[in-house]
């Protein structure tokens, strides 16, 4: 098959002596690293390593932003003002592209976290509201996300390159939203079932990016079987930033 995609896999997570998955297993493994920023997940310590390590294997890093919800891990909805949204976007970006700087890379683009990514899916104000953060950088990053959402086609319209994101290890409602976690089969916990899942993702054309979940069980497995399924069918695994 003449594709190629992009892995990307949420990292830098962990918080303290709190340690959540393996990061530079799957660094040696994915293509783009969605590296928290502090409001859901990750302590400053934490997010430098992240950071050097994708440096050093050449993994683009990408803002992964959020609710400034650490008790809730970004996955609980926030009813907050859009300027708010606004600023705490870029306050995460901006952090997170200093920390990078620090170990010689930078911010190559943006994925929204948790219930904020689901949020923006159909809700307008808090769309435009990622997408006035984004314009509002000197250089607006690339903003990953759900086909057919909100955050998407508001970005589209304003200039900004949007790249569509397919998720291996999660479930799909019929109208194309993830399925809630709260839900029993919210998860792909199989990695050949989520590796079948990928090759035909690949050749439907589904997506140019695929996440797999960096804090899940058996994480690095299922990027390893995935990967391999991937390149074994003839995709060509690279970065969209780059």
């Amino acid at each position: 098959m003449d594709i190629k995609i992009d892995l990307n896999a949420d990292l830098g997570e962990s918080f303290g002596r709190w340690q959540l998955g393996d990061d530079p297993a799957m660094l040696e493994l994915i293509t783009s690293a969605n590296v928290a920023a502090g409001f859901h997940a990750g302590d400053p310590s934490t997010l430098r390593r992240t950071c050097a390590e994708a440096v050093r294997r050449g993994v683009v890093i990408g803002a992964q932003v959020g609710y400034r919800d650490l008790a809730g891990f970004g996955r609980r909805f926030i009813d907050i003002a859009a300027d708010d949204l606004t600023a705490d976007v870029i306050y995460q970006v901006g952090a997170l592209d200093a920390i990078a700087a620090s170990v010689g890379g930078r911010v190559g683009y943006l994925k929204p976290h948790g219930a904020l990514y689901n949020t923006i899916v159909d809700h307008e104000e808090q769309a435009a509201a990622v997408v006035d953060a984004l314009l509002a950088l000197p250089t607006p990053l690339p903003v990953l996300g759900l086909p057919g959402s909100a955050v998407l086609r508001i970005a589209a319209d304003n200039g900004i390159r949007t790249v569509t994101e397919y998720f291996i290890d999660r479930n799909y409602t019929d109208d194309g939203r993830l399925v809630d976690r709260r839900r029993p089969d919210a998860l792909i916990d199989d990695p050949d079932r989520a590796a079948l899942r990928a090759v035909e993702a690949a050749r439907d054309g589904r997506a140019e990016s695929f996440c797999t979940h960096g804090d899940s069980p058996g994480a690095v497995r299922m990027a390893r079987t995935v990967r391999t399924a991937l390149v074994e069918a003839g995709v060509a695994i690279g970065p969209f930033v780059g």
